[in-house]
Parts: structure tokens; sequence; C-alpha cells
């Protein structure tokens, strides 16, 4: 199973014909796209499964992809769809309040993620006390993936302490995070190879201690 390079090709023509008149007459090729890319993510699932317990084979590829059309009401830009294909991965689909797997293609835009991203109040403070208590846990959780604070998402990172912390926190780089995610950016190539669903399982098996670490943190 792999992404296909028609599906690429689609997203490509819509980045440059992002409208819905065109999008209407291309339809056909949505479709196909997106059939493409829920097989994919289906599969993935099932991988998924069979290493992490909070992931069941029965999920819906479906409930875990998000709409192409865009929410536009309060962005300046008016492009009516997105051009990617993206799929949050948790036993609650693409809803959740907790560490899910996400992937994320698109022509020169493609990544895939493992965390939590903006954590509800109590669950950040419950995530950030873990790391402050535990640190060196932490530390060895990122080791053990071969990950380092570097592959962590530094998006919307506080430049002060947050409360309760001091720059002194021999954490408080990891305490500044308002998201804990690891990142990877993939390049196109890296996408549409045969064995690309190989390769992403085996970031995601590697990533699998730190997601138990926040799982464990908010007491999942």
């Amino acid at each position: 199973m792999n992404i296909a390079a028609s599906t690429f090709k689609f997203l490509k023509s819509l980045e440059e014909n992002n409208n819905r008149e065109w999008f209407n007459a291309h339809k056909d090729e949505y479709e196909l796209a997106r059939a493409n890319v829920e097989a994919f993510i289906q599969e993935l699932i099932n991988k998924l499964s069979t290493f992490d317990p909070h992931i069941e084979s029965s999920i819906k590829a479906k409930k875990c992809m998000f709409r192409i059309y865009r929410d536009v009401r309060f962005s300046k830009d008016k492009s009516p769809y997105k051009t990617w294909f993206a799929a949050g991965i948790s036993l609650d689909g693409r809803k959740l309040d907790g560490p899910e797997y996400y992937m994320h293609v698109g022509p020169g835009n493609s990544f895939i993620a493992v965390g939590y991203w903006r954590p509800k109040k109590e669950h950040l403070d419950n995530i950030r006390q873990e790391i402050d208590y535990n640190l060196e846990a932490f530390e060895d959780v990122l080791n053990s993936g071969n990950w380092t604070s570097e592959d962590l998402s530094q998006d919307d990172k506080l430049v002060r302490p947050p409360t309760g912390y001091t720059e002194e926190n021999d954490a408080i780089e990891f305490l500044k995070l308002k998201s804990f995610i690891i990142f990877k950016p993939l390049e196109d190539k890296e996408v549409l190879k045969p064995f690309a669903l190989e390769d992403m399982v085996q970031v995601f098996q590697r990533s699998l201690n730190f997601k138990n670490f926040l799982h464990d943190a908010i007491a999942e």
C-alpha cells in the first residue's frame, strides 16, 4: 500500500486551481485521491494496533481524516480547499484530548508527528509536572527512540517560564513547551516510495515510549 503519484498530482493541480469551479469539475479525481489516502491510513491503523494498545484495528480511517474544505470565516486566505490530506489517529479518531499519531501529506508539505498538540490546561499542567519530577525518565524516553530535544515541535513555545517554574529549573526548556510533539518532516520522494508505510510505522514505533509517557502523565 502506498500514496499514489496521482494523489500528489491532484493536490498540486488543486493548489494551482483552488476554486470551486475547478474542484467540482475534477471531483472524480478528488474521490480517487481521497480513497487512496484513506486506504493508506487504514493500513497504518492496522499496523499501529499491533504494538500500541491505545490503537484498535476497529478504528475507521474515515473517522480519522480531516475534511479538505477549509474554514475561511476568520482567515484572510479565502481559498476554499486544503492542498493536503491529513489524519489524526487515536482511539477517538481525529477528535481527542490526548496523545495521538498524525499524518500530513501534500506536495512539498508532508510530515508525520506523535504526541499531544496544545493540551488542555489540566493535561498541560500534568505533563509539565511529570517532566519536572522525572526529567531523567523523560530524557531516557527520548533517547530510547533515538530522539533529541530538537525533534520536539517548538511551536508556540513560551519565552518565559510557565507559572510555578523558574529559569533555573533543569527541565525549563521542556517546560516552556505548549505542545509535546515529536515532528518528522518528509520529502515527497519519501511519501511516494513503495515502502513509505513501513518507514512511517518504524518512526511511530520509535516514538511509542514518548507517547506512553504522555498517556501516563495525564493518567490515561
